[in-house]
């Protein structure tokens, strides 16, 4: 490969003459870090970002299975198949045949190699995993080996990414490149090992692969098509364009596919995966009485912080929405800022795209109107707008030139002018009525915009403004010396606010008891999983509407995890991929289980055993109760012990449950002759 060459389609040739000086070759180049190149001299976060996911793309070629060795010949031991929900993405290259036959083939392979990493640098910076090259078609997973909680919308922006980057290309013979995708989510068994000898790979088997690839041929140059399932899991972060049922090849009847046509104008995560219509609030009535009250107190100018957290889904963007409600009809103003998992390294990516919202930019705007707009804005917070236009539109990237002079500023002096700047609006909004300050996700933040909170829980003690900020469990806030500042951690609802969050779903009708006890004992009180798993029954045909109730069409089994929470689930368990085997064998035995006999059932050393026993329980995910080896544990959700369950396969079921068996046989004979209800209930409901 020439380094060169590769620089040139990566959009960043003015480095090449750097890396031949620095004697970077193709070896050496896949093995370069951040600070390498920090050190090579590429000092913009933007180039250095592109560079590392073109790096990581090189070493995903590099690691395509050839064979089962590994380093220096040492067996590679394969992960054993799995059930998983996966987000499947294939992508092509356009008139791939009639390229061929014009270019010489070792133009070909150059292009091709060209076009391969291109599209395997957008997988890698959303972190899928390029499963396989097919000439011209390249197979992405996103869900495996490792589960995010939201692998739909990160296998669309690699699909939109990997269409901008192979469309940037700019090959030597001067070819013009398109790609299209094709995306699909399903249940899938991966892992399975096919083939022989050097021809032995893994593989994903289920239809969802095989949709994926069919929804690309239906795609036009240059587009993404998303499957059903996939348009469910993204909701409204993107704008879509219905293109009806589609016959595909090998499916029985047409399949409903749409077009991304790209990032929605949504507000926030939240809105675009809930839409306007909101659940009814419950349980949360001393939580938005505290909130009021720290409101009342900003309005008489003593500034208010309130540190909200939680775990995932259990409602904090929600109660901020109904703060928002209640103070509707009251004079205000509402800044929101919203972080991103995709824009961690994006200096002050929130308090951009609330500059870009509230001064109204249209993509269409001339940088002049753009100009325009952002002075307006801030004639509402200040009078002395020169001195702050000119900060604000080079943090937009907005061109100012003509009506101001150029900011002659170091970096860190105009990073620090510009976080005075931005909390000087603050107050000065605050100056003619009180302010809700609502910073959502701060566990995504990026250190600039910590720096800047910094810098606001400071400044607002003696002005009217009600800084909100919420927040996950693990990420650790600085601000709770300050004596303004609260902590509101949200608890899980009770059995009875559940249950009442599942009588506000079904319109007040009641479900039958089983299912009542059933949802609200696997969702524990987390209000987005029973939110969820209701919608989830409602929409199958376990129940029939009978007007004032709802009764059972069928007999009630094991109710299956949504797909819209299958991510989520799997995500907290991949967290800790070394004790993710244990889990599973803690999930065949049930919800709640004793040291003894995990110890005895898995097929690990006891060592081992204990070791992942305590990441489990430093992650939240267990519980432990008593010590070792008398002690007896229990997972924290019930859906977290059935998505482990679900993982296994069929014959490895078995297999755990006849060791199950065994230990309880030989370690509890007394117990397992004088009652059955000591076995594990998933032998007895599934017949494992």
């Amino acid at each position: 490969m020439d380094v060169g060459a590769w620089l040139r389609d990566q959009g960043l040739g003015q480095y090449e003459e750097t890396f031949r000086q620095n004697h970077i070759d193709p070896e050496v180049l896949r093995d370069l870090t951040a600070e390498d190149l920090v050190g090579l001299g590429v000092t913009s976060v933007g180039h250095r970002r592109k560079l590392l996911a073109a790096i990581a793309a090189l070493r995903e070629v590099a690691q395509q299975p050839s064979g089962q060795a590994g380093v220096g010949g040492t067996p590679v031991i394969l992960p054993e198949p799995e059930r998983r929900q996966l987000t499947v993405m294939f992508v092509d290259l356009v008139d791939s045949t009639t390229l061929s036959s014009r270019l010489d083939p070792e133009e070909m392979g150059e292009l091709l190699r060209g076009y391969q990493g291109a599209v395997a640098g957008a997988i890698a910076r959303f972190e899928g995993h390029v499963a396989k090259y097919m000439g011209d078609g390249v197979l992405a997973y996103f869900g495996y080996p490792r589960a995010h909680e939201d692998e739909a919308e990160r296998a669309v922006r690699a699909g939109l990414a990997a269409i901008d980057a192979v469309g940037n290309l700019r090959p030597p013979h001067g070819e013009t490149l398109q790609a299209r995708v094709g995306i699909a989510t399903g249940l899938v068994v991966v892992g399975e090992l096919i083939g022989e000898g050097a021809a032995r790979e893994e593989t994903v088997i289920g239809e969802t692969p095989n949709l994926a690839a069919r929804l690309q041929s239906v795609a036009e140059p240059g587009a993404v098509v998303v499957a059903s399932t996939t348009r469910q899991l993204i909701g409204g972060l993107f704008d879509l364009a219905e293109l009806g049922s589609q016959p595909l090849k090998g499916f029985p009847a047409s399949v409903p596919a749409w077009r991304v046509l790209g990032e929605s104008s949504a507000e926030s995560r939240f809105e675009a995966l809930h839409g306007a219509s909101l659940t009814p609030l419950v349980g949360r009535e001393h939580e938005i009485g505290l909130l009021l009250k720290h409101w009342e107190a900003a309005k008489e100018r003593e500034g208010r912080v309130v540190l909200l957290a939680g775990e995932p889904g259990i409602g904090k963007s929600r109660l901020v929405r109904a703060l928002r409600r209640r103070l509707e009809g009251e004079p205000h103003t509402t800044v929101s800022h919203y972080c991103s998992p995709y824009h961690q390294t994006s200096p002050l990516h929130p308090v951009i795209r609330l500059l870009e919202r509230a001064a109204g930019f249209a993509a269409e705007d001339p940088p002049a109107v753009k100009l325009s707009k952002l002075e307006t804005l801030l004639a509402q917070s200040t009078e002395d707008v020169a001195e702050a236009a000119p900060l604000l539109a080079a943090l937009l990237s907005v061109p100012a030139k003509d009506r101001y002079l150029p900011l002659e500023l170091s970096p860190h002096r105009q990073k620090k002018r510009t976080l005075e700047v931005l909390v000087k609006q603050l107050i000065g909004l605050a100056a003619r009525r009180p302010v809700l300050a609502v910073y959502e996700d701060v566990h995504w933040a990026d250190p600039t915009s910590l720096e800047l909170l910094d810098l606001v829980v400071d400044r607002v003690q003696d002005s009217p403004v009600l800084v909100l900020i919420t927040f996950r469990s693990e990420f650790l806030p600085p601000w709770m010396h300050y004596p303004h500042v609260t902590a509101l951690t949200l608890s899980r609802l009770s059995r009875r606010q559940g249950a009442d969050m599942v009588a506000s779903l079904t319109g007040g009708r009641a479900l039958p008891a089983e299912v009542l006890n059933q949802i609200v004992g696997q969702t524990d009180g987390v209000p987005l999983f029973v939110e969820e798993l209701t919608r989830a029954i409602l929409e199958t045909s376990l129940l029939k509407d009978e007007g004032d109730h709802y009764a059972l069409a069928s007999p009630l089994s094991a109710i299956a995890i949504p797909a819209t929470l299958q991510e989520s689930l799997l995500a907290r368990l991949d967290r800790l991929a070394p004790a993710r085997e244990v889990a599973q064998v803690a999930a065949a035995i049930g919800r709640e289980f004793s040291h003894e006999l995990l110890v005895t059932a898995a097929p690990l050393q006891t060592s081992e055993v204990e070791e992942a026993l305590d990441d489990l329980i430093a992650s939240g995910l267990v519980f432990r109760h008593g010590t070792p080896p008398q002690a007896t544990y229990r997972f924290k959700h019930a859906l977290v012990r059935d998505a482990a369950y679900a993982t296994l396969v069929r014959t490895k079921r078995q297999r755990l449950h006849a060791a199950i068996a065994t230990a309880i046989e030989e370690r509890f004979p007394k117990r397992s002759r004088r009652s059955r209800s000591f076995w594990p209930s998933t032998m007895r409901r599934r017949g494992g």
